[in-house]
């Protein structure tokens, strides 16, 4: 007899599920893009762990390939050191999400690596549809790695990371960065979107009733790339990716009890099959966000401290578990 998914749930984890359907506030999906970026930055900081305070908060406009400058936050832990840097791309399906939202996040890589983090306000869907934040993520590692040293940090030590449809952009700079023989000492891919469409069994198992549903998806997707056949592009699809080979390692943390478990899974594979490093962790009983959710789940705590760990390695710090 096959086991019901909400099974696999911590209880701790099922507790925050049924507290966001006792709230009874509309789908994300069922609102205009601005009103769920609107509701998505209210709710961002309701179960994450206190802001960190650091040494260095520096607000920047990065330029663009088309003119246009993008909001970005460098943080650091210390603020003359020169520090390696992390490129992180936040999540929210291309059409919601912000440095604001995930400024806890950062700031916690930031101090537990012992590195500088620059988080980017790419630009969001549907005002700005497929390729433009690949472009744009693609510009701004461009650009951190060829001015970064004026910032004072240590470019010769570059990653890339994100969540969800941030990982997918992720992942895509560090394709991109091998095809321009630009060195990354790590791709910290949380939870990212491989696929072009929601075909695998996770996908089916977890449609509703844990945090990202199908519906929520196919919402991402419609303002993003209203085209289907035109989401099989590798930059949209990172499986699709002729190939990986020589990419950056990949340190890979998944939720159990989401959609995209599978491709996230697949997406490993693909890369050890190309001879690439790659350190996964699937964090079991939670959902998709988990990440964000610290204050309640211990989960959460962990995989900051293990992704934190990985990037302390790649970028040859000493790294602070405090």
């Amino acid at each position: 007899m096959q086991k019901n998914p909400q099974d696999l749930l911590t209880p701790t984890m099922r507790g925050v599920i049924d507290r966001m359907h006792r709230a009874g506030r509309p789908p994300l999906h069922s609102l205009p893009p601005e009103q769920a970026r609107a509701a998505y930055a209210l709710g961002a900081g309701v179960l994450d762990i206190p802001l960190r305070p650091l040494a260095r908060v520096q607000d920047l406009a990065l330029p663009t390939r088309d003119g246009a400058r993008l909001p970005a936050r460098l943080v650091a832990p210390a603020a003359e050191a020169p520090l390696p840097v992390l490129l992180y791309l936040h999540g929210g399906g291309f059409t919601i999400g912000s440095v604001a939202t995930h400024d806890t996040l950062c700031r916690e890589l930031a101090h537990q690596a012992g590195c500088a983090v620059l988080s980017l306000d790419y630009r969001l869907a549907p005002e700005h549809r497929f390729p433009t934040a690949q472009n744009d993520a693609w510009d701004a590692l461009q650009w951190l790695a060829g001015q970064g040293a004026a910032l004072g940090l240590d470019t010769t030590r570059l990653a890339v990371g994100g969540d969800s449809a941030g990982g997918t952009l992720a992942a895509v700079c560090a394709i991109a960065a091998r095809d321009a023989g630009l060195p990354l000492a790590l791709q910290l891919l949380f939870y990212p979107g491989c696929a072009a469409f929601q075909d695998t069994p996770s996908h089916q198992r977890f449609a509703k009733g844990f945090v990202l549903e199908s519906a929520s998806i196919d919402w991402f997707f419609d303002q993003v790339q209203p085209d289907r056949p035109a989401r099989a592009d590798w930059r949209f699809a990172p499986l699709n990716a002729p190939d990986v080979d020589g990419v950056a390692p990949a340190w890979i943390g998944l939720a159990e009890c989401d959609p995209l478990v599978d491709e996230g899974v697949l997406y490993a594979d693909k890369l050890r099959a190309a001879g690439v490093a790659v350190d996964l962790e699937i964090y079991r009983g939670v959902v998709h966000e988990f990440i964000k959710m610290g204050r309640a789940i211990p989960q959460a705590r962990a995989a900051h401290a293990d992704a934190a760990r990985a990037l302390a390695i790649a970028l040859q710090t000493s790294g602070d578990s405090a």
